[in-house]
C-alpha cells in the first residue's frame, strides 16, 4: 500500500480581520475623537462660536452618558436619578463661585468628592434592591436632590443661579476661550472613555459584567457583587459630577433643572439610542440626541413629537441602537460572513 503523506504542519493563514470597504469597529472611537478634533478648523469656514458651542454642549452630555452607561450597559443598573450627580457638579461650581471661590482647581475636586459620597450614600441603599425597585429608589433619591436644590434660595432657588463668568485655571481665565474650553472638554471626554473602557476590560469590570448575568454564582465563586457594584456606581457618579461642572462653565448658568427626572430619562435615550454597552455609543447617542434635537427644535417646539417615533423604531427595528444599525451594514456588505 502507498503510505499516507505526513500532514502538513504549516499553518493556514489568518484571515484578515477587516472588511473591504469598511472600517473595523475598533477603529471608530478613534474616528471619532479625531473628527472632533478637527472639527474647530471646520467651524472656523462658518459661525464658530455657534458650532464650538453647539459640539462641547454634545462631549459635556456624551460624558454623562458615558458615565451611565458604565452601570447600565454593563451592569443592568437602570439608575433614573443619575442627573442628580450632573447637578451636583454644577452647583459645587456656582455655590464656590458665589462665595469668591472661582478657580477649578479647588471646584473640581469638591465636585468629585461630593458627587462620590451622595453616590455611596445612596447606592449603598439603592443597590440593596433590584429591578424595578432600584429604578424606583434612585427616581426618588434624584427628586430628593432635585427639591433640596430649589430649596436653596440663597442661590436662586428654581431660578438657578447664574455664574458671573466661567471658573479660573489656577488663577488665570483660559477657560474664557471657547477653543481652549473646547480642547479641555475633548480632553476630558477622551480621558474618562479610556478610564471606563480599562475598567470594563479589566477584572473588576469583568466581575461587574459577571454580576449582570448571574450574581449567585459570582458570589459561589468568591466575589461579592454588592462592593463592585458599589464602587463602579461611585466612580458612573463622580464621572457625571465632572460633566457637571463642565455644563455649569459652558452655560454659565446651573439651575434645579439639571437634575429633573426628565434629564436622567433624556441620558438614559441616549445610551439606548447610540448602542447600549459599548460606551463609544454613548457618544453617538448623545451627539444624535442634541443634534436632532437643535435641528428638529428649529422647525417645531413640539419636536419631541418627532423624535419619539423615530426612538421606537430604532428600538424596534435596530437591535443595539445606531451602533446595531452599523453592525447590520457592515454584515450585509461582507456577504454574510
Amino acid at each position: 500500500m502507498t503510505p499516507l503523506p505526513e500532514p502538513s504542519t504549516t499553518a493556514a493563514p489568518p484571515r484578515p480581520a477587516s472588511r473591504p470597504g469598511f472600517v473595523r469597529r475598533e477603529w471608530l472611537p478613534i474616528i471619532l475623537f479625531v473628527l472632533l478634533a478637527l472639527l474647530p478648523f471646520a467651524a472656523m469656514l462658518g459661525p464658530e462660536k455657534y458650532t464650538l458651542s453647539l459640539v462641547t454642549r454634545v462631549m459635556i452630555f456624551a460624558l454623562a452618558a458615558i458615565s451611565l452607561d458604565l452601570i447600565l450597559g454593563y451592569g443592568a443598573l437602570v439608575s433614573f436619578g443619575h442627573a442628580a450627580f450632573l447637578g451636583i457638579g454644577g452647583y459645587a461650581v456656582g455655590i464656590l463661585a458665589a462665595h469668591g471661590f472661582q478657580d477649578a482647581a479647588l471646584q473640581v475636586p469638591v465636585a468629585l468628592l461630593a458627587s462620590g459620597l451622595f453616590a455611596l450614600l445612596t447606592g449603598a441603599i439603592s443597590l440593596r434592591t433590584k429591578g424595578v425597585y432600584f429604578i424606583m429608589i434612585t427616581l426618588a433619591f434624584g427628586q430628593m436632590a432635585f427639591f433640596f436644590a430649589i430649596s436653596l434660595s440663597a442661590y436662586g432657588g428654581d431660578d438657578g443661579l447664574t455664574l458671573a463668568s466661567r471658573s479660573k485655571l489656577f488663577g488665570l481665565s483660559w477657560l474664557e476661550n471657547d477653543r481652549f474650553f473646547y480642547a479641555l472638554v475633548l480632553a476630558l471626554l477622551i480621558g474618562c472613555y479610556a478610564l471606563t473602557r480599562a475598567i470594563v476590560a479589566s477584572r473588576f469590570g469583568r466581575v461587574i459584567r459577571g454580576a449582570k448575568e448571574n450574581p449567585v454564582r459570582m458570589e459561589a465563586v468568591g466575589f461579592s457583587p454588592f462592593r463592585y457594584q458599589l464602587a463602579v456606581y461611585v466612580i458612573s457618579g463622580m464621572i457625571c459630577g465632572l460633566a457637571g461642572v463642565l455644563l455649569a462653565n459652558q452655560a454659565e448658568f446651573v439651575a434645579p433643572a439639571y437634575m429633573a427626572w426628565q434629564r436622567s430619562g433624556e441620558l438614559i435615550v441616549m445610551v439606548i439610542l447610540g448602542g447600549l454597552g459599548s460606551l463609544h455609543g454613548a457618544i453617538i447617542g448623545a451627539a444624535a440626541f442634541l443634534l436632532l434635537e437643535e435641528i428638529l427644535s428649529g422647525y417645531t417646539e413640539h419636536w419631541k413629537l418627532i423624535f419619539g417615533p423615530f426612538l421606537v423604531l430604532v428600538v424596534l427595528f435596530a437591535r443595539g441602537g445606531l451602533l446595531g444599525i452599523l453592525a447590520k451594514v457592515r454584515g450585509k456588505s461582507g456577504g454574510g460572513r
